[in-house]
């Protein structure tokens, strides 16, 4: 069994090896290309276009649109009742944020449609105005 242990063991070389094998891949030297595998039916593989976006169309995401927001006390708040008003941040008018898993990607206006609410969206926001927006 000693044996066996001291056969897989990696040596300090071998880690010193790969270290430096990296390092001349890293400074721009030729660095190897990766090995094409072929499937199991000795196929070379498909290569990737824009249409394997097609995998993910179906994976769920949360939909959030906010009408605005507040801070109350627990005290205010556990003095709700039916009727009550919660003033809000939000202006009458003013365009509602669309959230998706919790990142704003666009702004709307409220619509009602067969007696349902919906939102028409009047602004999308671009991953660059998302990053500007995270610096500020």
């Amino acid at each position: 069994m000693a044996d066996i242990d001291n056969e897989t063991e990696v040596s300090e070389d071998d880690w010193a090896a790969a270290m430096q094998e990296q390092a001349v891949e890293d400074n721009g030297h030729a660095a190897a290309q990766p090995a094409s595998f072929q499937s199991f039916d000795g196929t070379a593989p498909k290569t990737t276009s824009m249409n394997d976006f097609d995998l993910i169309l179906d994976i769920p995401v949360q939909l959030t649109v906010e009408l605005g927001r507040t801070k109350i006390s627990i005290r205010n708040l556990l003095q709700l009742a039916h009727g009550s008003v919660v003033e809000l941040d939000a202006l009458a008018g003013e365009p509602m944020d669309v959230l998706v898993n919790g990142t704003l990607i666009a702004q709307g206006e409220v619509v009602v449609v067969n007696d349902k609410f919906g939102i028409r969206l009047t602004d999308i926001i671009t991953p660059s105005e998302r990053v500007r927006k995270l610096r500020n």
